[in-house]
């Protein structure tokens, strides 16, 4: 069936109100769970009315679509773990910039000459199908790199970036061909082939720490892709909805460019995190550092009077951020006070150890962003840094260092640093840290959530 256009206009405008309002919502944590489920409304009326009103499907299919993406949707969420949220976010960007690609193409072929398409809707089509072929194979190379398929260190060859910028020309010129011809499915294969090696070899020379940022870009690319697919289709939500996605993940790649103190033109083509002097996993190197055990370190936690806790990515990893309260919560009850620092990009995406954090139910109030927190490490008996790495490096002072400028958390200046790691294994920048060799750090060696849990264990007994 066919809905009147004014009740397809209304369910658009109120799902514009809810996305807006809901992008809003998601910006405090204290909203940000009413925020999701504001957008994911949004969406759901978009998707119904749309399918409503171009009679595309039957309601059987309407509702065996909703009943298969629930399912998918439930389970990703009880079993990906929080550590591969950004290969699944990355994963989510191939599938949604492939898709975009895919409904210009189609759009394209339908509409055929160029004289019907039009010059606007074909370069939005030629657009689309650029911009979201790029976005399906850089945002897989990146779940590759991230998930450890694909090398994470950056690979190069001679004359890439001119190889590239020939390619992108390529796509250019294909893409006017469209535009002028209209659909011809030789010319469509070659823009999307020639854009799919594009994405692959754009993504393929990032690596390091870098790679949450490609991430976050990506996820900017693929709602350009959408906003491109909506201008084809006449669709003006999903020109909205994309326009809105392309916005929030550009203004989180800048946000996390200036969190590491780094250009996004030096993270596209910096090849970041391919050398230094790191220390494979397991070793502990020449240098001698000051071991500690968790007897030794409860005594000094039970009887300071403030603490600092910084969760890293190897506390994600072990799932120690329950340990990590119960710690909290003992020296607390002992008179202690105790904050946990943040870093704007602690773990592997900028949020994600809020998130970890709320999981174990730790108070919002006891979380300390690094601009806050750093003037307070002078003042603080001990620093428990578990699992973090680069974050609390302070080579990064060092102006011939790889992250020269990152703004770190400045453990190094406290009373006491306890490190709890496995090994001195360099972190995911790939350099070595001189804060493990200080003479006010004592390195507890140990999985995190064994090692926190040791600690609690002895803090009861003092």
């Amino acid at each position: 069936m066919n809905l009147p256009p004014f009740v397809l206009d209304l369910v658009y405008v109120v799902s514009a109100v809810l996305f807006i309002r809901g992008l809003k919502r998601l910006g405090s944590p204290a909203t940000a769970r009413e925020g999701n489920a504001l957008a994911a409304t949004a969406m759901l009326l978009a998707v119904i009315g749309t399918l409503l009103d171009r009679s595309i499907v039957s309601w059987e299919v309407i509702a065996g679509g909703l009943l298969l993406g629930t399912v998918i949707g439930v389970f990703l969420a009880r079993w990906v773990k929080m550590t591969a949220m950004p290969q699944m976010v990355g994963a989510f960007n191939g599938l949604g910039g492939g898709a975009s690609a895919l409904v210009a193409a189609a759009e394209l072929l339908r509409s055929g000459a160029a004289s019907t398409v039009g010059a606007g809707a074909g370069i939005a089509a030629a657009a689309g199908i650029l911009v979201g072929a790029v976005t399906f194979s850089g945002s897989f190379i990146a779940f590759g790199k991230l998930q450890g398929i694909v090398t994470g260190r950056p690979v190069t060859f001679p004359l890439q970036r001119t190889f590239n910028f020939l390619l992108f020309l390529g796509t250019l010129a294909a893409a006017g061909v469209l535009v002028v011809e209209g659909a011809d499915l030789a010319i469509l294969g070659i823009l999307t082939g020639v854009s799919l090696l594009l994405g692959i070899l754009l993504v393929l020379p990032i690596g390091g720490a870098d790679m949450p940022v490609v991430v976050s870009l990506l996820n900017s690319y693929s709602g350009l892709a959408a906003s491109a697919a909506g201008f084809v289709l006449g669709n003006p939500l999903l020109v909205l909805a994309g326009a809105l996605v392309g916005a929030a993940g550009l203004i989180l790649t800048r946000l996390m460019c200036r969190a590491m103190n780094r250009s996004l033109v030096n993270v596209a083509f910096g090849a970041f995190g391919g050398g230094g002097t790191a220390i494979a996993a397991g070793e502990e190197g020449d240098r001698p550092v000051r071991r500690t055990t968790p007897e030794e370190a409860a005594l000094l936690l039970a009887y300071a009077s403030s603490v600092v806790i910084v969760p890293g990515y190897g506390l994600a990893v072990a799932q120690a951020q329950h340990e990590a309260r119960k710690l909290a919560d003992l020296l607390i009850e002992r008179g202690v006070k105790v904050r946990y620092a943040i870093h704007p990009v602690a773990g592997r995406m900028p949020g994600h150890m809020n998130v970890l954090l709320a999981e174990a139910d730790v108070p919002y109030d006891l979380l300390v962003d690094m601009d806050d927190v750093n003037p307070e490490f002078p003042r603080t008996d001990v620093v428990v840094v578990v699992g973090a790495n680069d974050v609390v490096n302070p080579l990064a002072r060092d102006p011939s260092s790889a992250i020269a400028g990152m703004p770190i958390l400045d453990v190094d200046k406290a009373q006491n640093v306890i490190v709890i790691k496995r090994s001195l294994s360099s972190g995911f920048a790939g350099i070595d840290n001189p804060l493990f060799y200080l003479d006010n750090t004592m390195m507890l060696f140990s999985d995190a959530r064994e090692g926190l849990a040791e600690l609690c264990k002895e803090v009861k007994e003092v």
